[in-house]
């Protein structure tokens, strides 16, 4: 008789069972790939970012890459663990030998691999518009991503957990239409208001969008968005662990 398989190897099958499903999800894809290339192409056409920089796709590129997180891993994710919840199966899931943490990290894992494509295809796109990342930038991008991954997890997962599936749609799609115009991800935000602009730059949308322009422009540590991102990260993980309610 085989010896059962360890733990890594059970968050392991999971997170490829849970990144094949987002993949294998019509809205999911919407969500992941069409419209974050729409934004890609429009931002680099239309004349919304003339003023804040030398070229547009500089400027769109790491804006989209910020809104691929957002759409992955706050809205996908939380409106897939929202129905899961409804339907029984995050219940089911955590009595089985993979366990409640099992069962994060694999959802953990999904949104990585799933973030990780979107980066390669919109990097790819944008490279053929004639994107010039800063090469010393791509580093503290990549932590960026993966911190933004982590914080809008837990935001979706928080969402999730404390409100009826219905309303996790409502509230997961409208807020990523919220974010994406007016919250930092697609447009830097020193052109607001200066009251807007000061409540907006904690918004952890404006946080993850301003440092990834910073690092893919200058190649610079935009630290005070990155511990805003880390706050944001930190509370919402701590929330998600306190007010998650898995029936």
């Amino acid at each position: 008789m085989s010896a059962p398989a360890g733990v890594g190897a059970r968050v392991a099958a999971q997170g490829r069972w849970e990144t094949v499903s987002m993949l294998r999800n019509g809205e999911q894809l919407l969500l992941a790939v069409v419209l974050p290339l729409l934004a890609l192409i429009g931002l680099t056409f239309v004349d919304l970012l003339d003023g804040y920089g030398p070229r547009r796709i500089d400027l769109a590129a790491p804006g989209v890459l910020a809104l691929c997180v957002v759409s992955t891993a706050f809205t996908g994710q939380g409106i897939a663990t929202g129905f899961d919840r409804r339907y029984g199966v995050l219940r089911y899931l955590s009595t089985t030998p993979l366990g409640r943490g099992g069962l994060i990290a694999g959802k953990a894992i999904a949104v990585l691999a799933v973030v990780a494509l979107q980066a390669v295809l919109i990097g790819a796109v944008a490279l053929l518009l004639g994107w010039h990342p800063t090469a010393s930038g791509l580093p503290v991008a990549v932590l960026l991503l993966v911190v933004g991954a982590a914080c809008f997890t837990s935001l979706g997962l928080l969402v999730a957990g404390t409100v009826r599936p219905e309303a996790t749609l409502a509230i997961t799609n409208l807020l990523w239409v919220l974010l994406a115009g007016a919250g930092g991800l697609l447009l830097p935000t020193d052109r607001l208001p200066g009251w807007l602009d000061v409540v907006v730059d904690v918004l952890p949308s404006a946080a993850l969008g301003n440092a990834l322009r910073t690092a893919l422009t200058t190649g610079a540590v935009d630290v005070g968005p990155l511990l805003v991102l880390l706050a944001w990260t930190v509370v919402a993980s701590i929330a998600a662990a306190r007010w998650f309610r898995w029936d």
